[in-house]
């Protein structure tokens, strides 16, 4: 009997030691606020940027039954080979981009008085769509309730006029239109993942997972926080910021996947370059985004799950959306 209980103790203590190293190993793996938002230079061969991850492709169940009916049918489905940038872009990532070219984004430009001409000129000066708690709100269905066009607002100024970057380099970049994601792309010598890539890679070889790290949706991490920035509290009105942070948080502030990807799940919804088909709703000409934000609360969204999808106009920018890009190597003749 003692030698048994000496055993189990031995195996306790060394299942402890071990628990204490992944934990010790996990928070070492982040990036978070020591971060700069630029990923290192690296001895990469065959154009692959510094910051990407190799992804083996292969065939992988995608879709979720359980959820919404948008996700449905879950099926098998194959992607080749592709890199994906490690984390969101970036504010200094985007930075770079925007330095070097001149480039202005969506909700930096003024809107055509040709395309708009109903509206007077207050009403189409550049600006974005920015989130507020209001203090009530009657029903769920009018979102303007907490949703405001705000001139001035954009990627330089995520919470409108008064607001900047500063501190704010590593977080990810928004009030992304998909325009904008695409030229930051091309720049880059880069695309937008599929739906099918990001999907694939964000489930990082969790076969048929309900979240990226599985199915528990309370799991927390080794701080005892949530393991992806969304939510929690009642929706629109209290964030009771459980996972430390109100609105977006540095990149890589929670664990990574199982393919060493950071925020998959919630900080910012990420566009894709697939059109959102879907007969049951009228969504033409609007682009699929992955992934859940910061708001995605229990309650009301949801959506911070590899399955989950939503449609995004591609003529205006959020302060909850965002994009990171993939490259694919060249096909060979």
């Amino acid at each position: 009997m003692r030698k048994r209980l000496a055993a189990l103790s031995l195996m306790l203590t060394l299942g402890a030691a071990l628990a204490a190293s992944v934990a010790k190993a996990e928070s070492a793996l982040r990036l978070c606020q020591a971060y700069s938002g630029r990923p290192a230079p690296a001895n990469q061969a065959g154009g692959i940027q510094p910051g990407m991850v190799a992804m083996r492709g292969g065939r992988f169940l995608m879709g979720s039954e359980r959820f919404y009916p948008e996700e449905s049918p879950r099926r098998s489905v194959e992607v080749a080979p592709f890199h994906i940038q490690r984390h969101e872009v970036t504010n200094a990532q985007f930075a770079a981009f925007a330095n070097s070219t001149g480039y202005r984004t969506v909700a930096e430009r003024p809107l055509d008085s040709k395309q708009f001409p109903q509206l007077g000129e207050a009403q189409r000066r550049p600006g974005s769509l920015v989130f507020h708690e209001p203090t009530q709100v009657k029903g769920m269905a009018d979102i303007s309730q907490w949703w405001t066009w705000t001139p001035g607002a954009s990627w330089r100024a995520p919470g409108g006029p008064g607001s900047s970057l500063r501190g704010r380099a590593n977080h990810p970049v928004v009030h992304i239109a998909f325009d904008d994601a695409v030229a930051y792309a091309r720049w880059a010598g880069q695309d937008l993942p599929t739906e099918t890539e990001w999907e694939y890679a964000a489930r990082g070889g969790l076969e048929d997972a309900d979240y990226t790290w599985g199915d528990d949706k309370n799991r927390r991490d080794d701080k005892g926080k949530p393991m992806a920035n969304h939510w929690q509290g009642p929706f629109p009105l209290k964030d009771m910021a459980e996972d430390g942070h109100h609105g977006t948080a540095p990149v890589g502030c929670f664990p990574a996947n199982g393919y060493g990807l950071f925020d998959m799940a919630g900080n910012a919804w990420e566009l894709t370059k697939d059109d959102y088909l879907d007969p049951r709703n009228p969504y033409g000409g609007m682009k699929v985004a992955k992934g859940g934000s910061f708001l995605c609360s229990d309650d009301f969204c949801g959506r911070y799950r590899p399955a989950a999808r939503t449609p995004h106009g591609i003529d205006t920018g959020m302060q909850h959306v965002g994009f990171r890009t993939v490259w694919r190597a060249p096909a060979r003749p």
